[in-house]
């Protein structure tokens, strides 16, 4: 099936995103339709069709079917890198902050925003995470002190920092789990797309 002659709706690429974050979960329709607060008719409908476009897999269980993401499928695994991988993602309250972030670019090897920031322009911090290897930490601290300094971000800035081995051995904690699937990449969406997979395993 070749990618160019596929078309999703917004809806659809909501969905997809939502089930690939939540490495955890499976959905029924009922449940996602709450979460994205259409009508489960209309949600179902959707999750079929993003079966039949092999970005989702439906599994019965009881009576009920449920839904997670096609981890395994490359096609889904290039689609959600892309679609990862645009900066539209981001509130325009945030774009200074996106600007400002981009100095870590060559450093870091992902970057999320996550917490109330991304949700509500009325927020008073702004939650980061860095993933780096521990050997950056100098270069993180001198681009850090620069953010701050520039004063370009009117709001506090609160990271938390990490390897991919810290992720891999929190992949269960609830705090850390909301933190990787509520959240929006600033940088390495490759690399988050690969963590998420390995998460999920």
């Amino acid at each position: 099936m070749a990618v160019n002659n596929i078309q999703f709706t917004k809806i659809e690429i909501q969905i997809a995103k939502y089930m690939f974050k939540h490495y955890k979960d499976r959905h029924n329709s009922r449940q996602l339709a709450k979460i994205l607060s259409i009508n489960h008719a209309h949600a179902n409908k959707l999750c079929n069709r993003l079966v039949d476009k092999r970005l989702l897999i439906k599994e019965q269980i009881d009576n009920s079917f449920f839904f997670s993401y096609n981890y395994n499928n490359q096609l889904a695994i290039k689609f959600m890198e892309y679609m990862l991988s645009l900066e539209e993602e981001f509130p325009k309250w945030l774009i200074i902050l996106l600007h400002s972030l981009k100095k870590f670019k060559g450093f870091i090897e992902i970057g999320l925003v996550f917490g109330s920031a991304i949700k509500n322009k009325d927020f008073n911090d702004i939650d980061v995470l860095l993933v780096y290897n521990s050997k950056r930490s100098k270069e993180i601290k001198r681009i850090k002190d620069e953010i701050r300094k520039s004063e370009l971000v009117d709001k506090p800035v609160r990271y938390v920092e990490m390897t991919e081995k810290d992720i891999l051995k929190n992949k269960e904690d609830k705090i850390f789990y909301s933190i990787l699937s509520d959240s929006l990449v600033f940088h390495g969406p490759e690399k988050y797309v690969e963590v998420i997979r390995k998460c999920h395993r």
